[in-house]
């Protein structure tokens, strides 16, 4: 069965952490409208960071009870946490291309994202037609499915209490180190 992914970062030194949300293409449609009817009044995203403590605690688990799978990378940085980022990059496209999957979704970090396209082209190989992998980055504002990978990330990187809240839909960890 196909998948499409949906992909955001936290950084918490000395982790740097990538989050894919999987998601079979037929389900889609209703995780973008579930994650949209999250949205307070006003709002144009979720970003998990900026809520309030309470507020974070019903968003994770009303993330957790989504019929969604999410997969952690992790690897530990020093002073620059671009090289961490791409080894979990390269990791994730790795057992994406295993899964056939079909759609690529990262959030953009704007000029940044060059890093990631150079990670993504190695990782595809000569011939990325071949692959069936579409790739493209996207603001978290017009893709609601980020937002999955997001509360997620930020919730692994925030230690027990919080992992326990996502464990439900927390398929995998790869440690890098």
């Amino acid at each position: 069965m196909t998948v499409h992914a949906f992909v955001d970062e936290s950084a918490r030194p000395p982790q740097y952490l990538i989050a894919a949300a999987i998601v079979e293409p037929s389900r889609v449609r209703l995780l973008r409208q579930s994650m949209r009817a999250l949205l307070m009044p006003g709002q144009r995203e979720l970003h998990f960071k900026k809520e309030k403590p309470l507020r974070r605690r019903s968003l994770a688990d009303a993330v957790a009870r989504l019929p969604v799978e999410v997969c952690v990378y992790s690897r530990s940085w020093r002073q620059h946490d671009e090289p961490a980022r791409q080894d979990c990059t390269a990791h994730l496209v790795h057992d994406l291309l295993a899964r056939q999957a079909q759609r690529l979704v990262i959030d953009t970090r704007n000029i940044r994202d060059t890093h990631d396209e150079r990670t993504l082209r190695g990782a595809l190989g000569p011939l990325p037609s071949a692959s069936q992998l579409v790739y493209e980055h996207v603001d978290s504002t017009s893709e609601s499915l980020l937002w999955i990978a997001d509360i997620v990330a930020w919730s692994y990187g925030a230690g027990r209490e919080w992992r326990k809240r996502i464990d439900p839909i927390l398929h995998s960890v790869v440690d890098l180190d």
